[in-house]
């Protein structure tokens, strides 16, 4: 086993997802710091409207890039699955549909942000004051998609052979250089929003060219071939198969929060920014369990592959137990500290009052988010991913929009929209519970047929 590499077919279970997540929560948590400092960055050295500018546009992010990256999600499975059932032909294929896929996908959101952010931002009743500079930040944002989107897939296909490390290095490398011409663009050039979008898309570059500098030089069946990058047919239905309802779950989702954050935004731009600030907060919260997430889904691929059935239970509890850890401290630290880590972004006190709100409703109850996506996780290691989003959209969008159609108009103040968080996530996380356990008990039989 290449020491890069975590064998997750063999050994200790609880070890070997450690050794895997640890590089991806400081991976996840270094991206969530090198964007904070945007947001940092703009707060305090170009003041609360450029701000209010950049975070009102996290939304729209999230809503344009969620596909492809359900897609990215699919083929770190299929990989995954082609590794443990060591078929050389099918990896192959697999890693170059997936660079083609990514250039594509990069191509494709670089125009749509170009063509809609904008019309977007109008949609979701964005302040007057700041919608110029949304535009400008967002333009400049989504001309750096295709290197974020290289990045995202080939670090899949690293990660989907247990090897976390050089993606950790890489967008390390990458963010500091981030923070640095944030610094220099915003304080020395004095360009504000449009310097910290420019920092954005440079540093997007450079992390896609350190990945494909490894991918290219890679031993086996994980080494890229510009030549030979093409959508092969079947890898390309095997990772939409999975990757479709990730991202179509992550649309949806993505839809909802721009509902909400349409909500929050009728409260202004002091609120908005408070909203931005604690919302990029309680991001550190989530990612550090998200690496629980994307470890129990690659485990889970790599031993349905293997034929190792007897050890999807054990993944599930052990990624379980840790998600559940991490998620309580991390979203009690979030909440306790809340003023503290919210005067980092700004000293204005009606922006932190309007921050922690957000934080004692959200942040706090984190670890729900969690729990579901472990049982998420689980599934779609197992291949079964169109259902569990079904089940997502309904338990989650349907539960927040009709909280903010129906009891938002009903009582207007903040509370009530967050409050829709930590609800959904429950009536969610009992449903894919429900799920798994069905689903899992098939998959017994379906071995046991073929034995």
């Amino acid at each position: 086993m290449n020491r890069k590499q975590v064998d997750m077919i063999n050994g200790s279970l609880l070890k070997n997802v450690i050794l895997f997540a640890m590089p991806l929560m400081f991976s996840n948590v270094l991206q969530l710091l090198f964007n904070a400092a945007d947001i940092v960055v703009v707060g305090r050295f170009a003041g609360e409207q450029a701000l209010a500018a950049v975070g009102a546009t996290t939304s729209i992010c999230f809503l344009l890039v969620t596909v492809f990256n359900g897609l990215s999600i699919g083929a770190n499975v299929v990989i995954a699955r082609n590794l443990g059932e060591g078929d050389h032909k099918k990896l192959h294929d697999s890693v170059h549909t997936s660079i083609a896929l990514s250039l594509m996908g990069g191509i494709v959101l670089l125009v749509i942000g170009q063509l809609f952010s904008r019309p977007l931002l109008q949609l979701m009743d964005t302040p007057a004051d700041i919608i110029d500079l949304s535009t400008l930040y967002l333009s400049i944002y989504f001309a750096g998609m295709p290197g974020m989107m290289v990045y995202n897939f080939g670090s899949s296909i690293l990660k989907a052979k247990g090897d976390t490390k050089r993606p950790m290095v890489f967008l390390s490398i990458s963010g500091v250089v981030n923070v640095l011409l944030n610094l220099f663009f915003v304080i020395v050039l004095k360009i504000s929003v449009a310097g910290v979008a420019l920092a954005t898309l440079i540093s997007q570059l450079l992390s896609a060219a350190l990945i494909l500098s490894v991918l290219l030089h890679e031993d086996g069946a994980l080494k890229l071939y510009p030549k030979e990058l093409k959508i092969e047919k079947e890898s390309c239905i095997d990772i939409l198969k999975i990757g479709l309802p990730a991202g179509v779950q992550g649309l949806v989702f993505s839809l909802s929060n721009v509902v909400v954050q349409s909500s929050v935004n009728t409260f202004g731009s002091v609120v908005v920014a408070g909203n931005s600030a604690a919302n990029n907060i309680e991001g550190f919260v989530y990612h550090i369990m998200s690496a629980f997430y994307q470890a129990c889904m690659t485990f889970t691929g790599q031993n349905v592959g293997a034929k190792r059935i007897d050890r999807i239970n054990k993944i599930l509890i052990v990624c379980m137990g840790l998600i559940i850890v991490a998620g309580v401290s991390a979203g009690i630290t979030a909440h306790t500290f809340s003023e503290f880590f919210l005067g980092l972004y700004t000293d204005d006190p009606a922006v932190i009052a309007a921050g922690q709100i957000r934080l004692s409703f959200v942040a706090l109850f984190y670890v729900f988010n969690g729990t579901l996506d472990i049982f998420v996780g689980s599934l779609r290691g197992m291949g079964k991913a169109t259902f569990p989003t079904v089940l997502s959209v309904f338990g989650i969008c349907g539960t927040r929009l009709l909280w903010i159609w129906t009891v938002f108009p009903l009582q207007k103040t903040l509370a009530s929209i967050y409050i829709a968080f930590p609800l959904s996530w429950s009536i969610t996380t009992v449903l894919q519970m429900i799920y798994w356990f069905v689903q899992r008990r098939k998959l017994d039989q379906k071995m046991e047929a073929l034995t």
